[in-house]
This record gives structure tokens, C-alpha cells and sequence, in this order.
């Protein structure tokens, strides 16, 4: 649903891009553009659509960084002027994403209005380092999109290294880590670590590309929507105005018009209960909830005391910690019984295979004490 003055009910969103007060807004916050800039024409054409459809703020590829060689890599600073053309001309904000010192100083000589590290320069402390050098004494908003590989630490460290040169106007981007088993997604979104991001980093406005974690247009208004539920502050979603004809990343990007559909179709959730009646039905529901975390700990612990059990017993008969076929037992009735309880089996083993790591740190501590 399309809805106006979402900018002035989003404080973190009004601090990082103050320039957007009085430009039109669109509820969800939406950052949205081509992935590469390619012609005039075509920039124009898409930035013209969205700017009509309330997009305010555009990201355009300029520098491409590509996996392997040979491919298209940007029009580099020749496309900076068309984005200078189209801001002025759309009334709009212009984002790019930088890679070196270079990157940065042809933005910044061309008003670029926002800057984002992509996934593969997070991922390298010396190419953040080096952004953040060529930005220190700037006033500008940056975004960093999570590294590629799952690894929080980098991602933090990106933006403490931004801080280290006094950038305080920062936001996170979500866009999905590389896998080798998920055939669904481009990128796995691995919900729980940006969950975890914002839990240490709450003060940040964090930004979720369904574009990059589905990498099919098909798959964008669900990894969108699934985002919105989880409180995120706002989307970057590809648009091209001829998404098939596309330079570079044809299968996920969106039309202006199928964008427009995607925002009055996205559901915004409110971000607390209202009213003290629901505020106290759900505090006696959460204070349930704790009642069982407390059971769930208590049996946990009686667990871990049948393991060390185990683990002394293994000890007196020169036993090794694991054993194959037990754990192949576990792994094959626990998912079963998960079943019957109505959870989710995937859940059940994942929590199982940490539940046997413990186990056998705990045995295989029992076994290497030293006899007194």
C-alpha cells in the first residue's frame, strides 16, 4: 500500500537522509533504480517511472564488480553527467556504490548524494579502510551491504572502521549471503544474522535487498514482504524499465510499473502493540513463554548431566567421546519425533547437531583430565 509522510514516521530514515523531508515518500521506505546504468535513455526512462511512483532516493550501477572477467563492469565515470541530468531533471537523489578512493572522489566531484560498499568490499578490512580514508571530514551517507560470506564480525567492523574517520550518517543493507546448498535463493538470507546485527547495532536503520537474496523477480515481493514483518526499515529493489534487455542481473529486477504493484501490495505491520488491553495480553502470553524457556533450560541441564555421565563411563572403559551410530540414531528419529510434535524437522536437527557438539566437548573434557 502506498502511503505518503512515512519519512516523518521513520526517525532513523529523516537523521541518515535529511535531504528527503519534503521529497515524496513511499510506505515502505524504498531506495530502487537499474542495477547498471547503461544509456541515457534507459536511465531517464526508469528514473522518470519511478520518480512518478513516488521513489525518491535512486540507486544506479556504475561500477560493477563482477565474479569472474569479461563481463560488464560499468560505464564507470562516463555515466556520472546522465545521473547528473536525471537528478536534476526528476527532482530525486542519486545513490552509487564505490569501491576504491577513486570511486569515491568521481562521486563526490559529481554530487553523488549517497554512497553503499557492496558485499565483496566488506568483506576486505583494507578496501573499507581505504573508503573510509577518502571519506574522512565528509558529511554524506553511506550504506554497507553485509559481506558475502556469513561472517558478522566483518560487517560490523566495516562500520566501526567508518566511525574510526567521524562517519556518523550510516545504514545497513541485508542483501543475502553466497551458499553452496540453497536452490532457491541467489543469496541465502539467513534471517537470524541481521536479527543479530540489530540487536548489537539498534541505533542503525537497516535495509533489506530482496533483489540480490531472491535474484528472481518472482521471489522479490516475498523476501520483501517476510522483511517488513521483521521490522526492517526500509527495501532496495532493482528496476529497469526493459528488465529482460538487461545489462547485468536481467532476472531480478523489476519494471517501474511491477515495482509500483509490489508497494501497494507490500502489508506494513505496526511496529508495537496499541491499546493497554493488547499490551497486557501480550505480556502474560510472553510471560508464559518465559515460564517454558525456564522448563526448556531445566531439561537441557538434566541432559548434560546424563551426558557426563556417559562421558565418566566412556572414561573407565577407554571409550572414544563419539560414537557413529548413536549420533546417526539421533539424526534419524529426532526429526521424527519433531514431527509429531508439529515442529519443524530442519529446526529439530539443526538444534540437535548443536546440542551433540556440546555433548561431546563436554565428554571429551572428561577424558582428557589427567588422573590424580
Amino acid at each position: 500500500m502506498l502511503l505518503g509522510g512515512f519519512l516523518s514516521m521513520n526517525p532513523g530514515i529523516q537523521q541518515l537522509f535529511p535531504f528527503l523531508e519534503n521529497s515524496p515518500s513511499t510506505a515502505p521506505f524504498i531506495i530502487a533504480g537499474p542495477c547498471s546504468v547503461e544509456t541515457p535513455e534507459q536511465l531517464e526512462s526508469t528514473v522518470s517511472q519511478l520518480a512518478g511512483n513516488g521513489i525518491s532516493l535512486i540507486r544506479a550501477g556504475v561500477w560493477k564488480p563482477r565474479t569472474r572477467p569479461n563481463g560488464f563492469e560499468g560505464l564507470g565515470s562516463l555515466a556520472l553527467p546522465w545521473l547528473q541530468e536525471t537528478k536534476k531533471k526528476n527532482k530525486v537523489k542519486i545513490a552509487v556504490e564505490v569501491a576504491t578512493a577513486y570511486h569515491v572522489e568521481e562521486a563526490l566531484r559529481a554530487e553523488i548524494d549517497v554512497l553503499w560498499i557492496g558485499a565483496r568490499s566488506t568483506v576486505n578490512p583494507f578496501t573499507v579502510t581505504e573508503i573510509a580514508e577518502s571519506l574522512r571530514g565528509v558529511d554524506i551517507p553511506v550504506l554497507v551491504k553485509n559481506p558475502i560470506n556469513p561472517d558478522l564480525g566483518l560487517w560490523l567492523g566495516a562500520f566501526e572502521r567508518l566511525e574510526q574517520v567521524g562517519l556518523n550518517r550510516l545504514g545497513a543493507v541485508h542483501r543475502g549471503f553466497s551458499n553452496f546448498r540453497d536452490t532457491l535463493h541467489r543469496n541465502s538470507p539467513m534471517w537470524e544474522l541481521p536479527i543479530e546485527f540489530r540487536t548489537l547495532r539498534p541505533e542503525l536503520v537497516l535495509i533489506n535487498d530482496p533483489s540480490h537474496i531472491s535474484g528472481k523477480r518472482a521471489l522479490v515481493k516475498g523476501i520483501a514482504q517476510h522483511a517488513l514483518d521483521l521490522n526492517f526499515d526500509g527495501l532496495m529493489i532493482e528496476s529497469h524499465v526493459n528488465p529482460d534487455q538487461a545489462w547485468t542481473d536481467a532476472a531480478q529486477q523489476l519494471t517501474p510499473g511491477d515495482l509500483k504493484k509490489l508497494m501497494d501490495e507490500l502489508i506494513i505491520r505496526n511496529e508495537r502493540f496499541e491499546g493497554r488491553v493488547s499490551s497486557n495480553i501480550l505480556e502474560d502470553i510472553r510471560q508464559q513463554i518465559d515460564e517454558v524457556d525456564r522448563g526448556l533450560l531445566e531439561v537441557l541441564s538434566r541432559r548434560m548431566h546424563l551426558v557426563e555421565k556417559i562421558g565418566s563411563y566412556k572414561k573407565q572403559n577407554n571409550v572414544a567421546a563419539f560414537q557413529l551410530e548413536r549420533w546417526q540414531e539421533i539424526l534419524s528419529s529426532r526429526p521424527n519425533w519433531a514431527k509429531a510434535f508439529q515442529l519443524n524437522p530442519e529446526v529439530v536437527t539443526e538444534l540437535f547437531r548443536i546440542i551433540h557438539q556440546e555433548s561431546i566437548r563436554k565428554q571429551t573434557e572428561l577424558l582428557d583430565e589427567s588422573k590424580d
